[in-house]
C-alpha cells in the first residue's frame, strides 16, 4: 500500500499549529516568570509604582522572540513534514535554550520570595515579643 500524498494546505497548516504550540509553551513559561517577578516586587517594595505593562511584554511578547526565529531555522534547514521531529539540534536550541533560561530565572526569583517572607516573619516575631507566637 502506497502512503497517501498529503496536500500542501494540510502541511501549512500542521506547522502553523506546530508554530502556535511553541508560542503557547513560551508564554506559559513567560507567565509564569512573569508572575514570579511580580511577587517579588510586591514583597520588596512597600510602596511604588506598579506597572504592569512590562509584565505582559514579557508573558506574551518573549517567546515571539524566540518562537519567529525557530520558524526561519525550521524552513531554512529542516523543512521537512509538519516539523514534528527535531533532528537538528541547533534548531531545537532556539526554543529550549529561552525556556531553560526561564526556569532558572524563576528558581532563583522563587529562593529570593522565600527568603524575603522569612525575614518579614522573623520581623513580626520578633516585634510582638509575645513567646507563644514563635
Amino acid at each position: 500500500h502506497a502512503v497517501p500524498a498529503v496536500s500542501p494546505q494540510a502541511v501549512a497548516g500542521c506547522r502553523v499549529a506546530q508554530a502556535l504550540t511553541q508560542y503557547f509553551v513560551g508564554a506559559n513559561y513567560g507567565w509564569l516568570l512573569a508572575e514570579g517577578l511580580f511577587l517579588q516586587r510586591l514583597l520588596g517594595t512597600v510602596t511604588g509604582h506598579r506597572r504592569l505593562s512590562p509584565f505582559l511584554l514579557l508573558g506574551w511578547g518573549a517567546p515571539v522572540l524566540f518562537v519567529v526565529p525557530w520558524v526561519v531555522a525550521r524552513v531554512l534547514y529542516e523543512n521537512e513534514g509538519c516539523w514534528e521531529r527535531n533532528e537538528k539540534a541547533a534548531v531545537w536550541w532556539i526554543i529550549r535554550c529561552p525556556i531553560l533560561v526561564a526556569v532558572a530565572v524563576n528558581f532563583v526569583v522563587f529562593v529570593w520570595i522565600v527568603r524575603i517572607l522569612v525575614a518579614k516573619v522573623r520581623a513580626h516575631q520578633v516585634s510582638r515579643g509575645d513567646t507563644r507566637v514563635r
